[in-house]
């Protein structure tokens, strides 16, 4: 796997808790519906980072990247 890889992955991580603890230090007090719509939010992104993982750590992946250094 190159390190563009882990980067972008790392960097998804980041993010998502980075924006977990900024939404628990500044919210109140959040009802039912809410604490359900933000669970839901987090299985998406889990998903989506999950898919990403895939992306980039597929070997085609990282052979269309080496091919498309070879065309510049």
């Amino acid at each position: 796997m190159n390190i563009t890889a882990v980067a972008i992955v790392a960097i998804i991580c980041w993010a998502i808790v980075e924006l977990v603890n900024s939404k628990r230090k500044k919210a109140p007090k959040l009802n039912e519906t809410e604490i359900n719509s933000l669970k839901e939010e987090i299985t998406r992104l889990r998903e989506r980072v999950q898919n990403l993982e895939k992306i980039v750590t597929d070997e085609n992946y990282d052979l269309k990247k080496q091919f498309d250094n070879l065309k510049d």
